[in-house]
């Protein structure tokens, strides 16, 4: 039989029947795939009918999140940021919730992100998509919005005029089937909208009207929150004629008069300048900020030649928002998660690795350098375990519990939202260690030299995070050192460059540790910063230190009972090879604040083993 241990203290909370998948180390449970339609498939889908639908959900809510204060002056936070990336490798194949292999996509700047497009489709797998659960998850817990992706293909690339009229075609009373369908699929699993990229050839002007229709209905129909991004391709002729910009034969495709067409337009890469789109927009009483002015990193990422002033002008505000089209580059050229992270960091840092030092970065000076850093650390408890979305193996509070290699992001932490604002000695090296975790697979490492009476100051989060008489604030650790020679850090948003700090004292011996600090003497203050303090009063040659939890939080809640969950039941049961058995595990949530359940089988010798764990509530595993 199953034990389900609770976990409470992440931030993200259910209530009611949520859905889950699991992979034990040994066999090969069937896995429900995400879903791709072509547009008949959509036409006919409904979540009763399709058996993965509920596997493929998103229950965790959009977080709200705030600029508050910059670190970088080039940094701005009128224009916004959009990434269109492929978060997946295909379209077709896709595990609804995560899956066995350590090297995965765990994309983590969501941070500098306003605005993320699941980068998906093809004229072979299907051409609507809708995001990944977990990537709905890791997206919403930072606070950002997520789109899946219709894309009609060139007919180079086998597109065919059919599946755009399919899409078009209309009631008698004048609605658009398609488009009811698109709304209930992004209601359903619990995603922002659509991003419509239209390159098919063979449409007329008739075609482009039906088009401009189609998209009216979906803003007369979808709630407000929901978004439709339109891609700079048909003209109102009909013709695929990238403009690069806003022009007279675009624009009815963003605003037509009074109506709102599209919420925002991805503009093509070709450009040089968009001062002629500012101007159009405003022309058109729509914020030019509307326009995402388009750069192809996919063939060579950093290197790519952007016409940086054309949307940043020195001195003045900018022109456009910005698109980033295939982010993925620096996973897709990367050999291991070593390499990726470390060119994530050059990408949206730039080569310094320091978000408040960009200017000397080169041409490509990171995202960093034009947007300014948001949070969604709003709420307590806040608990971060510095967990990256995937593992060689998984921990529980210090114990590896499965040596088995997973990925799933929707247990991504929030990351540090600076990576890496170091201050004072520079010996101090911090990275990512997936060789050590408290929970999950990951931990922060510190390492390096410590010179005496040169502390070294490592900002990490940006916070707006309520003090109450109860808040206390904790670190968990694990050194080899005698003396931690170290300081937990926090600044209050009235003065966030001003740090308090506690002084860890408790003795690891290579052990987590906890070292907890009460936070009452600040009570009606609010968090603007989290950060550590390496120190010493004499040379340390070789420092190095985990860390594997920060935690905020009120004394009171930590002291509560979580509940069990409810309505635990048993189905879908499938024999495979006579010795295991893939099983669908559901249950309803306590009205606890839980974040996740812990899954362990409990064997007749009364040793529980475990098998996993999920932020939602249900799955099919193997036993």
């Amino acid at each position: 039989m199953n034990d389900v241990k609770k976990h409470h203290w992440l931030m993200t909370v259910f209530f009611g029947l949520c859905f889950m998948l699991l992979w034990p180390g040994i066999g090969s449970a069937e896995q429900p795939e995400s879903s791709y339609w072509y547009p008949e498939q959509l036409l006919n889908w409904s979540q009763d009918s399709d058996p993965n639908a509920v596997f493929n959900r998103s229950q965790t809510p959009l977080a709200k999140r705030e600029v508050l204060y910059k670190v970088n002056d080039n940094a701005q936070s009128k224009s916004k940021l959009v990434a269109l990336s492929a978060l997946n490798p295909t379209t077709s194949g896709v595990p609804s919730q995560g899956g066995k292999d350590f090297y995965a996509n765990t994309f983590s700047y969501w941070q500098y992100v306003d605005l993320m497009v699941y980068w998906a489709g093809s004229a072979g797998e299907g051409i609507i998509v809708p995001p990944s659960a977990d990537v709905i998850d890791a997206a919403h817990k930072n606070g950002v919005p997520i789109l899946g992706n219709i894309f009609f293909p060139p007919a180079v690339y086998g597109g065919k005029i059919e599946w755009l009229n399919q899409m078009l075609t209309q009631r008698e009373d004048g609605s658009f089937p398609a488009a009811d369908k698109l709304l209930k699929v992004a209601d359903y699993y619990g995603f922002d909208g659509w991003f419509i990229n239209q390159e098919t050839e063979g449409g007329n002007s008739k075609t482009a009207q039906k088009m401009k229709e189609f998209l009216v209905y979906l803003q007369e129909n979808k709630p407000e929150d929901m978004q439709i991004m339109w891609y700079d391709s048909m003209t109102n002729d009909g013709r695929i004629n990238w403009q690069n910009a806003l022009t007279d034969n675009n624009s009815s495709f963003l605003q037509d008069g009074e109506t709102r067409v599209s919420d925002s337009m991805f503009l093509n890469f070709w450009w040089n300048n968009q001062q002629s789109s500012f101007d159009k927009a405003k022309e058109l009483g729509r914020s030019p900020y509307d326009l995402f002015a388009g750069v192809d990193v996919e063939a060579n990422g950093i290197n790519t030649r952007v016409a940086w002033e054309g949307i940043f002008p020195k001195g003045k505000e900018p022109l456009t928002s910005l698109g980033i089209y295939r982010p993925d580059w620096t996973f897709k050229t990367s050999e291991n998660i070593e390499q990726f992270y470390q060119k994530e960091n050059e990408f949206w840092i730039g080569r310094s690795g320091n978000p408040a030092e960009t200017n000397e970065n080169g041409t490509w000076k990171g995202m960093a350098h034009y947007f300014t850093a948001k949070t969604a650390i709003e709420k307590l408890p806040f608990v971060t375990h510095f967990n990256t979305g995937s593992g060689k193996f998984f921990s529980v509070d210090g114990n590896v519990v499965s040596e088995q290699s997973w990925n799933n992001r929707s247990l991504q932490d929030i990351l540090p939202t600076w990576r890496w604002l170091i201050e004072g000695g520079q010996a101090v090296n911090v990275n990512f260690d997936w060789d050590n975790a408290y929970y999950g697979g990951s931990s922060l490492k510190l390492s390096g030299a410590i010179s005496a009476n040169n502390p070294t100051h490592i900002k990490l989060y940006k916070t707006n995070l309520p003090i109450q008489k109860g808040t206390e604030i904790s670190l968990t650790y694990k050194t080899d050192l005698k003396n931690p020679n170290m300081k937990l850090g926090v600044s209050f948003t009235d003065n966030p460059d001003q740090f308090v700090f506690f002084d860890v004292k408790k003795q690891s011996q290579h052990q987590w540790i906890t070292d907890s600090f009460k936070l009452k003497e600040y009570s009606d203050k609010q968090i603007g910063a989290l950060s550590l303090l390496v120190d010493s009063d004499q040379q340390v040659e070789d420092f190095t230190t985990n860390i594997g939890e920060i935690k905020i939080y009120n004394k009171q809640e930590k002291d509560n009972d979580v509940h069990s969950p409810k309505n635990g039941k048993v189905s879908d049961v499938k024999f495979n090879e006579g010795i295991y058995a893939d099983v669908a595990l559901a249950w309803e949530s306590s009205d606890s604040e839980v974040s996740h359940y812990e899954i362990y089988r409990k064997l007749s010798n009364n040793k529980k083993e475990f098998l996993a764990l999920h932020q939602t509530k249900f799955t099919i595993f193997q036993i």
